[in-house]
């Protein structure tokens, strides 16, 4: 089978069958891929993947294509309001105007040199964005089907937090795994506290691939986010500080399982992701212990 069911049209309902049921009797079951966890370790989780075959989404200020360390885009799309007032998801050129997309997209890119990356600018500024345009956004990501889709952002605006949460609800059953960045300030802001969501915090150790769970969230990770090296527009390089750069970590390490792991669920995945962090460790017949 090459066609994932969690891509398909939903199934006609069974008469005489509760809402979202299987009847065993007039359907036969399906045989389908399972990805199976064995005792998990860096190596089984993710060794010798680079991404291939994985398609992420940032959402952020756009990217710079043409990056070096971006290594190109296989879309580039803006939100904007078109003629009749409404906002709508279009192609544009691959640009930054402020630098922040295209260093989280170089991040995850240095990671998962193997994935497909695109880019919808919802930002405008770097800081500045209606949470209208991240909403129209996110809601075009995950109709598009992306395996990952990275969002180094919040918004504090409670108005918007049933729209959000109702999109990552159904990022989460359509497989499309949604990694967010904890605020860079003890306040309280979305799509990070979601549970369905991966959410990421900062540690400051320089190693890219160093990342560890918290048993304290909802910041449920913590990755590289301290005086990281990040690509910025016009080919440079700068070194940045942030949340913001944390979660493409953990995206580009996502992307690696995934490409190893095909058929990964969301909660495997996050369950792979915890079982492999740098301070658990599996002890045969007992608990998990910090290393």
């Amino acid at each position: 089978m090459t066609e994932l069911p969690w891509r398909r049209e939903r199934r006609e309902h069974f008469p005489g069958m509760p809402a979202w049921s299987l009847s065993t009797s007039q359907a036969a079951l399906e045989e389908f891929h399972v990805s199976r966890q064995e005792e998990i370790t860096k190596e089984w989780a993710y060794g010798g993947a680079d991404g291939s075959g994985v398609r992420v989404c940032v959402l952020d200020t756009g990217v710079e294509g043409s990056h070096p360390r971006v290594g190109g885009l296989e879309r580039s799309l803006v939100v904007a309001r078109g003629e009749d007032g409404r906002l709508a998801v279009t192609d544009c050129e691959p640009v930054d105007p402020a630098g922040h997309g295209t260093a989280c997209a170089g991040v995850i890119r240095s990671i998962a040199p193997g994935v497909a990356l695109s880019s919808v600018r919802v930002l405008t500024d770097g800081k500045a964005g209606t949470g209208a345009a991240l909403i129209e956004g996110l809601r075009w990501a995950v109709d598009e089907g992306y395996d990952l889709i990275n969002l180094s952002l919040s918004t504090t605006r409670t108005e918007f937090q049933p729209a959000l949460h109702e999109l990552a609800d159904r990022a989460y059953f359509r497989r499309c795994l949604l990694v967010a960045s904890a605020h860079n300030m003890p306040v309280l802001s979305f799509p990070w506290t979601f549970s369905s969501v991966i959410s990421v915090a900062s540690h400051d150790r320089p190693d890219p691939l160093a990342y560890y769970y918290n048993p304290n969230p909802p910041a449920e990770f913590y990755a590289r986010g301290v005086r990281v090296p990040v690509a910025w527009p016009g080919g440079r390089e700068i070194s940045s500080t942030g949340n913001s750069f944390a979660a493409p970590h953990i995206t580009g390490i996502c992307a690696l399982i995934l490409s190893k792991h095909r058929w990964m669920t969301p909660f495997q995945l996050k369950s792979v992701l915890y079982l492999a962090a740098d301070n658990v460790t599996a002890v045969n017949g007992g608990t998990h212990v910090r290393v």
